[in-house]
Parts: C-alpha cells; structure tokens; sequence
C-alpha cells in the first residue's frame, strides 16, 4: 500500500513547552489508524497540524488525498435542520447529495429536526455526514463514539468498517482501547512529543513482554499479581499459599489488556 500520510520530524511548541519533539511516523492508504496518547501527549496537536488546523514550528506533512475531519467537539447553529446542514456543506464543497451514505448513517431518521433537538449519537452521526460531504480520501475521527449508548456505538463502529471497505483511509484517535483493538489495523502510541511504539496490537504485546497478570481466588478473598515469568512464579505462589494453609477456589492468568500495555509505553515504563 502507498502512503496515505507521511509525517517527517514535526516538531510544536508553546512557549517553552515543547509538544512534539520530531514526530515522524506513516499511514498507509486504506488502512484504520489510531493516534494514541495520555493527556498532554500531544495527540490533538499532532492531528490538529495534520489537518491544517494548527500551524507547526519545524519538519513536514505530506497528505495524499482529500480530508475529511470529524472533531471531538463540534457544533452548528441551533435551529438548523439535519438535512439543511448537509444540503449547505454539500453547496459550500460544490457536491451532489450522497443519498447512499446519508441512509446509511440514518440521516433521514431525524432530517427535520434542529440541531438543539439532536441527541448526541444523532449529532455524532450527523457530524460524520458532514465529515464525508467531499467524499474524502482520508477520514480523521477524534473521539467518534464519545457519549454514545452501545447501540449508537455498534452501528458506528459498522459504518466505520463500511467505509475502510469503501477504500478510505481512517485516523482514530480514541479513549476507548476496546474500540482500539476492534478497528484498527495499526496503532501508534505518543509519549514525550515522540512515538514510543507503532504497529499492531499483537505487536504490541510482543513489544511489552510476556507480562502476565495473576488473580487467585481463595476463601478468604482474592489477590492479584504480576509478572514476566510464569513459569517461575506461579509454583512460588502456590507454595506459599499451601504454607499458609488457605484453599485455592480459582487462578486466572491473562497476558494484560490493551489499555495496561498502552499506559506502560504512554508512561515510558
């Protein structure tokens, strides 16, 4: 696949606080990316300079395709109708309708409606028609599922699918691991205005090590581990609770979630 985006040693900051320290990553055509980061990692910074949004001190940004962006935090004019805002982006971008996509997103559902009126999952999807009005290449998604029930989140998250079935290109940037993990091809992770990792969730795990987490369940209530080796640990556990004379009622052993993995490199650990 060719590169969608390439971003080569970007660096920003404000004032003497320095954001991004020579950030330099890719994103392949076709392909669902996440940007991930703690808060104050420089992810909406990164993406707001992407986008052209903000304007960087140092090094380069290359986008190959038309953009279409969906921010976390949006808003229109109160009384607006659904359908007239999409009808006047749709005028501003010199672009048909696209009836498929705003079937699809469940547009007309509500297209009377004002935009105070909206629920938030209604603005969500509302804001993604928007966001696809020029029928974009490259589709930026910042925090998408935010405030949604898990129905509104299951059928984004389909129509998310749908569109990297299209052949667009998705950049999500989440606090959501879980949807992370659901939808993404690759991930890259910001840690000191720099990536600290990128590649795949699998990838990832392999990154972090054989990190187990242990919980073992007695009588008496149960009590959770950690380690890198359980082949070492696990008998030393054992023992130690037989010494001691308390019933095992339950082990579970598990290699550590997306999230526990994130917030390790996020941290630099």
């Amino acid at each position: 696949m060719s590169e969608a985006i390439k971003i080569n040693n970007l660096t920003k900051s404000y004032g003497t606080h320095v954001v991004l320290n020579g950030l330099d990553f890719c994103v392949q055509k076709g392909e669902i990316f996440a940007l991930l980061g703690v808060n104050g990692a420089g992810k909406t910074t990164s993406l707001e300079c992407i986008e052209g949004l903000r304007k960087y001190d140092g090094g380069s940004v290359a986008v190959n395709g038309i953009m279409g962006i969906q921010l976390q935090s949006a808003s229109l004019p109160e009384h607006i109708k659904a359908l007239e805002a999409v009808r006047l982006f749709a005028k501003w971008n010199k672009t048909p309708l696209d009836q498929e996509t705003l079937a699809a997103l469940g547009i007309y559902a509500f297209s009377k409606k004002q935009y105070y009126q909206l629920s938030t999952g209604q603005k969500r999807r509302l804001h993604l028609a928007l966001a696809l009005t020029r029928n974009p290449d490259i589709l930026f998604l910042d925090e998408p599922t935010a405030g949604l029930d898990v129905e509104g989140r299951i059928s984004l998250h389909e129509q998310i699918r749908q569109l990297k079935a299209m052949g667009k290109t998705i950049i999500l940037a989440s606090h959501d691991m879980a949807e992370v993990e659901n939808l993404c091809d690759r991930i890259a992770i910001l840690s000191g205005g720099r990536i600290a990792f990128i590649g795949t969730v699998e990838q990832l795990g392999k990154t972090i090590g054989k990190h187990y987490n242990i919980t073992i369940e007695t009588e008496s209530g149960m009590e959770q581990y950690e380690s890198d080796n359980i082949g070492d640990a696990l008998p030393v556990l054992l023992m130690q609770y037989k010494e001691k004379g308390e019933t095992i009622v339950d082990i579970q052993i598990d290699r550590g979630s997306l999230e526990q993995h994130f917030i390790k490199i996020a941290k630099g650990e």
